[in-house]
């Protein structure tokens, strides 16, 4: 038990060196540079050595209580600064995604509704040339022709750095996870809102786990972007830290677009393969004759020794359909007028 503990222990306190402490540090440090140059002198090493050289023969910085009391100053410091960087990539986060624009503030949904209304216009066009391209592939196909797809490609390309699907959030990231959804209701009739609690509960752990650190990846770019925005500010006493937001900006910006392609894909892969299985344990679906259920929480594993396994039902239109019937939960029914 000891050795849990300990490990245990030594886990947290590197996750929270890490992810805390060392980003904190290095925002302090840039933002004693740049108290300690100003514009003036804002890439010059000799003064910014001088300046250190000259506060380090304080009395005050001398002495061992002294130092501790600088150190137990920095460690709180970083680790405030990194919280706050933490609280605000979670801000970042949600902009970015964008799943409640509909009920942010007046100006900003206002904003937001432009935004869409512009991305849903250039969408429609680049889908329906898509769309042209792919008809014309066809009708060669059927007089026993074959063109060069690569007008086909450029088009489908053009499409999708837009939206997968028909846009309806401002960003890009959030379409690319709402277009999931809206897939899967197109294709498979199934409300993936509604079946995934049910979903998450049934997939086997190293599912689960590619989940999860795929979330996390996305929530680091959001961290990575607040960042930026952290250090905007000191670029009115240090100009290099305007070039250190555009860096970290760019970086959040590209992290958070490949994390949220990755969780997409992901979240579609996951609802397409496992959502048989969920049908199946629901009792939604049947196994064919002479073959044992899947083991499960209802069928141990030894009720499958007299019969082979059979795979689990694939997700068809009519099974997403009973999933979502199955699961979906309407609300509460108006209390009647007593008036």
């Amino acid at each position: 038990m000891g050795g849990l503990l300990s490990e245990l222990g030594r886990k947290l306190a590197e996750r929270w060196l890490s992810l805390l402490v060392l980003p904190g540090a290095l925002y302090l440090a840039v933002l004693g540079t740049a108290a300690l140059l100003g514009h003036g002198h804002a890439v010059d090493p000799h003064h910014l050595t001088g300046r250190i050289s000259a506060a380090a023969e304080a009395r005050t910085v001398r002495t061992a209580g002294g130092q501790i009391v600088i150190l137990g100053a920095v460690l709180a410091g970083s680790a405030a600064v990194g919280l706050a960087a933490q609280a605000l990539g979670s801000l970042v986060e949600r902009a970015c995604l964008a799943a409640d624009w509909r009920s942010w503030p007046r100006p900003l949904r206002a904003l937001a509704r432009l935004r869409v209304s512009s991305r849903r216009r250039r969408w429609t066009a680049a889908a329906r040339q898509y769309g042209q391209l792919v008809a014309e592939a066809r009708r060669a196909r059927g007089r026993g022709e074959r063109g060069d797809p690569a007008e086909r490609w450029a088009a489908h390309r053009a499409m999708t750095r837009i939206a997968a699907e028909l846009p309806d959030r401002p960003t890009w990231s959030g379409d690319r996870i709402h277009g999931v959804s809206a897939r899967l209701e197109r294709v498979h009739r199934l409300d993936l809102a509604t079946v995934w609690p049910y979903l998450w509960l049934t997939l086997p752990e190293t599912a689960r786990a590619e989940i999860s650190a795929a979330r996390q990846s996305l929530y680091r770019g959001s961290t990575l972007t607040a960042w930026a925005l952290l250090y905007l500010p000191v670029a009115g006493w240090w100009w290099p830290a305007a070039l250190i937001s555009l860096v970290l900006a760019f970086a959040g910006r590209s992290r958070t677009r490949a994390a949220a392609d990755n969780y997409a894909l992901l979240l579609e892969a996951t609802a397409r393969l496992y959502g048989g299985e969920l049908a199946l344990r629901l009792g939604l679906t049947s196994v064919p004759p002479g073959s044992a259920a899947l083991p499960g929480p209802a069928s141990p594993p030894d009720d499958a020794v007299d019969g082979a396994v059979a795979p689990p039902p694939s997700l068809t239109p009519d099974v997403g359909d009973a999933l979502t019937r199955a699961l979906y939960v309407p609300p509460p029914a108006p209390p009647p007028d007593t008036a």
